[in-house]
C-alpha cells in the first residue's frame, strides 16, 4: 500500500482516535460493497479499512509514524483472515453509530414492564361551556391492570421462568461466513420473543399480557376559554402498558358546536342584528342576549344575560358596533368582544298609505328622482378601460 493511511482516511497525522473512527465510518459506509456497487469500491474499502487497522491501534500507528512495516509480524498482506487483528464491530460502527449497533455486544432482554400509549378522545360542547368552562363525565374504553395478575402475566401461584434457548439474554448469536470472514449477529430470541423469560402458566384474565380492555367513567373539567383543536390533558389516565407498566396520557380534544346566534372569531363573538328602514333612520334602543344566558344560572347569581344596544339616529347598513368585554374569555385571561353588525332591512311590499308618505318624505327631503352619488375617486368600467388605454 504505497498511499499514505492518514490520506486515505482523509485525516491529518496529529488526529485523535475519534477523528480517525469518524473518518473511517464515513468512508465505510460509502464504499461497503453492500452499499457501492462499483467494481473499485471493493478494493476502496479494503484500503480504508486497513488504514483503520493500523491508524485506530496505537501500536501499529507508532510503528507507521517511525516508518516501519505495520503490518510486519505474520500478519500478511491481505489484512482479512483470521489472525488480523481487524473487528468486524468497527464495520457495523460504520452503519449503526457504535456499541448499540445489532452486531455489538449485547442488548439483553427487553422488559415486559413498558410505558403504555396516549389515548384521544374527542367531546362535542357547546360555545358557552367553551367559553366559561364546564365539567363533564366521559365514558372512555382503554387497556387497565389486570386485577387478577396484578400486572405479572402470570396464573396465580406461577412464576415466569428463564427460557432454556437463550439463557435468559433475549438473544441468540447467528453466524455467517462472507468474504470479510465470520460474521456474527444477534438476533432477538424467537423462543421467548426477547423477553428472557417464558410464562408457562398465563394469567387466563389477561392471556400473559397483565391488563385487559375495559370502559370506564372520568370527569374532566374543561377550562374556560378553550377553542376546536383544543387538547385537554389528563395524566396517567391513557392506555395501560404492557406487563402492567405504567399509563400512557389520555387527551380529550375539544369541538365546539355551532351556535345558532354568535359566530366566534378568536376570543371575540360576532353576530348580525336586523332593524327596519325606519328605526336605523329614527334611531331605536334593542335588547340582546349575552352568551351568558345559555348558562344556567342561579336566579341571586348578579350575571347579566342581556345587553342594551343603542342604535344610534342614521345608522347605515353594514355598520359594526363593538361591545367590549362581551365576548369569549382566553386562557391567559382577559376576555374578547362582542361586534354587532347592524342590517337595515329595506320594505319590499308597501300598501297605499305607506307609498304615499313615503312619497311625501322624498318630496320634502328632494328626492323624488334621485341622481346617486359617485364617491370620489370611483370611475365607470369605460372610464377604467380608457385610462388602461393611455397607460400603454
Amino acid at each position: 500500500m504505497s498511499q499514505d493511511l492518514y490520506d486515505l482516511l482523509g485525516v491529518s497525522r496529529d488526529a485523535d482516535a475519534d477523528a480517525i473512527k469518524k473518518a473511517y465510518r464515513r468512508l465505510a459506509r460509502q464504499y461497503h460493497p453492500d452499499v457501492n456497487p462499483e467494481p473499485s469500491a471493493q478494493e476502496k474499502f479494503k484500503e480504508v479499512s486497513r488504514a483503520y487497522e493500523v491508524l485506530s491501534d496505537p501500536q501499529k500507528r507508532a510503528a507507521y509514524d517511525r516508518g516501519g512495516d505495520p503490518f510486519s509480524g505474520g500478519m500478511g498482506a491481505g489484512g482479512f483472515g483470521q489472525g488480523a487483528g481487524f473487528s468486524f464491530t468497527d464495520i457495523m460502527d460504520a452503519f449503526f453509530g457504535g456499541a448499540g449497533g445489532p452486531t455489538a455486544g449485547g442488548r439483553g432482554p427487553r422488559p415486559r414492564v413498558r410505558r403504555g400509549q396516549d389515548a384521544l378522545i374527542q367531546v362535542e360542547i357547546t360555545l358557552a361551556d367553551a367559553a366559561f368552562g364546564a365539567t363533564r363525565e366521559l365514558k372512555v374504553d382503554t387497556a387497565v391492570l389486570c386485577t387478577t395478575c396484578h400486572g405479572a402475566g402470570t396464573a396465580p401461584g406461577s412464576q415466569p421462568i428463564t427460557c432454556e434457548t437463550c439463557r435468559g439474554a433475549g438473544e441468540v448469536a447467528h453466524v455467517q461466513r462472507s468474504f470479510l470472514g465470520e460474521v456474527r449477529t444477534l438476533r432477538p430470541c424467537a423462543a421467548c420473543r426477547g423477553f428472557g423469560t417464558i410464562i408457562p402458566d398465563p394469567c387466563r384474565e389477561c392471556s400473559g399480557d397483565g391488563r385487559v380492555r375495559s370502559r370506564r367513567t372520568l370527569t374532566v373539567k374543561i377550562p374556560a376559554g378553550v377553542d376546536t383543536g383544543t387538547r385537554v390533558q389528563l395524566s396517567e389516565q391513557g392506555e395501560v402498558g404492557p406487563g402492567g407498566g405504567p399509563a400512557g396520557d389520555l387527551y380529550v380534544e375539544i369541538r365546539v358546536a355551532p351556535h345558532p346566534t354568535f359566530t366566534r372569531h378568536g376570543n371575540d363573538l360576532h353576530c348580525t342584528v336586523t332593524v327596519p328602514m325606519t328605526a336605523a333612520a329614527l334611531g331605536t334602543t334593542l335588547t340582546l342576549p349575552t352568551l351568558e344566558a345559555d348558562v344556567e344560572q342561579g336566579a341571586d347569581s348578579g350575571v347579566e344575560t342581556s345587553v342594551e344596544l343603542e342604535v344610534r339616529p342614521g345608522t347605515q347598513s353594514g355598520t359594526e358596533q363593538v361591545m367590549r368585554g362581551r365576548g369569549v374569555p382566553g386562557l391567559r385571561g382577559g376576555r374578547g368582544d362582542l361586534v354587532v353588525n347592524v342590517v337595515v332591512e329595506t320594505p319590499t311590499r308597501l300598501d297605499p298609505r305607506q307609498e304615499e308618505l313615503l312619497q311625501e318624505l322624498a318630496a320634502l327631503r328632494g328626492e323624488e328622482q334621485p341622481t346617486g352619488q359617485v364617491r370620489p375617486g370611483s370611475k365607470s368600467v369605460f372610464g377604467r378601460l380608457r385610462d388602461a388605454f393611455n397607460t400603454h
